[in-house]
């Protein structure tokens, strides 16, 4: 099968909400506020403040996503994903080196994220990404507890 990670398109909004709802009920985890503005509106939530969203494409189906987000001192990685039946082809990685690598053309010195410490396979990832934990810090979502950056 082929993968493609490509800019996001008006076409992918309802599998960009689709993907972000799967895997937030695979972890257990409520939809917040947060996440409703995101779910419901890409362009505006990431788009429109100068952010990117990635999706990942096989055989021309949306089978992942990935955003950034501009923060004060870098990019925040949000809403990640891959389809079960479609992890453990590398595509996870090529999301976020997508990210970096937009970040690295945005200029910014770092990529920031908030995860559940209970996605071992996310976390895990990062980590071999060359994400290093950081201390708590409030943040507007209950269901993260692990806070990650990668300078660049």
């Amino acid at each position: 099968m082929t993968a493609a990670i490509v800019d996001y398109r008006p076409d992918h909004a309802a599998a960009w909400a689709q993907l972000n709802a799967a895997w937030l009920a695979e972890g257990g985890f409520e939809i917040e506020p947060k996440d409703l503005m995101a779910l419901d509106d890409p362009q505006g939530a990431f788009l429109d403040k100068g952010g990117r969203i990635f999706i990942a494409e096989q055989d021309g189906r949306a089978v992942g996503c990935c955003a950034i987000l501009p923060i004060e001192d870098g990019v925040e990685v949000c809403k990640m994903t891959v389809t079960p039946a479609a992890r453990g082809q590398g595509l996870a990685r090529r999301l976020l080196e997508a990210c970096e690598a937009a970040a690295r053309r945005m200029g910014v010195g770092r990529l920031y994220l908030e995860t559940n410490s209970g996605l071992t396979a996310a976390v895990s990832l990062y980590e071999r990404f060359g994400f290093a934990h950081l201390p708590a810090r409030p943040t507007p979502y209950a269901r993260a507890d692990a806070f990650m950056e990668k300078r660049l």
